[in-house]
């Protein structure tokens, strides 16, 4: 059986340092150990979490952290905050066929990444994986974060058979999220909270990150495993804002934003636009995502490498080209395909132009 690893975009950055809570850390014991509870939304979801419960196969890739499992009907043996995420009011919100219907939950999580991805084969399709508390958050190479309460952390599997598409998926998700935000203040009667999407897979809040997209894949048996990480500062106005700052400047005496009511948002949205995706390719999606990210008409200076010198040019962004990177005009109105160099956290940074 062929592995292999197919491309990674990354956007949270190490950035969000703060400590962990005593009662989380509580939660699990020791650093070396984490409570993983699994719920489901239906008796067929229920009945592949007491299998699992029962063969105890679900592992972390590092052998030396004890995974000790618990059903959703166990979640009174753990001590939980008053601010734990609930999964019951994530399933009672929730109304989707296929994602999102099997959970995993954890207060203190070393990465849900790790969780979906390593165990892929062992869950069904669509599993999503959230945690309060996640202390080597994946990101970019090798960069690990810390990523504290108040912000919503989940990571959930896809499968896709179009290897040409795959990258795409993390636009998909993009939309979704800042979509959700969207009908979850409708639905509450709440102002509207224009959450921004930032090329390739960053989500900015009045020109403040506020969240990122983290996707991977593999193949297998002529199938993409992809998983899909989201990061969304919900109640956290810390290292720039959140979700609910914003919404409380805007209209103080407003009712709060819930990260289990945005998840669940999510996954109605993101079925519909995944299942749009897949029949019509992202053609289907374009219009909303340009009204919804930041760059249509932007400048941006990118280089090119002329006898061994690289020069810097300007180019205006017009939208994004079949392969998922940006297609830009220049000044001579010559197309171009805009690649990020690499080795920069900022994609927008020394930028590399592909004639069309």
């Amino acid at each position: 059986m062929q592995v292999a690893n197919l491309w990674r975009f990354v956007s949270l950055r190490p950035s969000w340092r703060l400590s962990f809570s005593v009662a989380a850390t509580a939660m699990d014991g020791d650093l070396d150990s984490c409570s993983l509870v699994l719920c489901g939304k239906s008796c067929v979801e229920n009945d592949t979490a007491k299998r699992l419960k029962s063969e105890n196969v679900l592992k972390l890739p590092d052998d030396t952290t004890k995974v000790s499992l618990f059903l959703d009907s166990e979640i009174n043996n753990l001590v939980r905050d008053d601010d734990s995420f609930s999964p019951s009011l994530f399933m009672n919100s929730l109304s989707t066929a296929r994602f999102g219907r099997f959970l995993i939950w954890s207060p203190r999580l070393s990465s849900t990444h790790d969780v979906v991805s390593y165990n892929f084969s062992e869950l069904p399709v669509g599993s999503v994986c959230v945690s309060d508390i996640q202390f080597k958050g994946r990101g970019r190479t090798k960069n690990v974060w810390e990523s504290p309460k108040g912000c919503l952390m989940y990571s959930f599997t896809v499968e896709m058979e179009d290897g040409r598409i795959v990258p795409l998926i993390q636009y998909v998700v993009s939309l979704a999220v800042t979509e959700a935000v969207k009908d979850v203040c409708d639905n509450k009667g709440l102002p509207y909270i224009d959450v921004k999407i930032k090329w390739p897979n960053d989500l900015y809040l009045n020109g403040l990150k506020v969240g990122g997209i983290l996707c991977t894949s593999t193949y297998r048996s002529r199938i993409f495993h992809v998983s899909v990480g989201v990061g969304l500062n919900v109640d956290n106005n810390q290292p720039t804002t959140c979700l609910n700052a914003v919404l409380k400047d805007i209209s103080p005496a407003s009712v709060l934003l819930k990260r289990e009511e945005i998840i669940a948002a999510f996954f109605h949205k993101f079925e519909k636009f995944f299942d749009l995706f897949i029949d019509q390719g992202f053609k289907s999606l374009e219009e909303l995502y340009y009204r919804t990210w930041l760059h249509s008409g932007q400048r941006v200076i990118v280089e090119d490498k002329i006898e061994d010198q690289v020069v810097q040019n300007v180019v205006t962004i017009q939208g994004l080209t079949s392969s998922g990177y940006l297609l830009a005009i220049g000044d001579d109105y010559q197309m171009y395909e805009l690649h990020p160099d690499g080795n920069s956290f900022d994609f927008f940074k020394g930028l590399v132009r592909r004639k069309i």
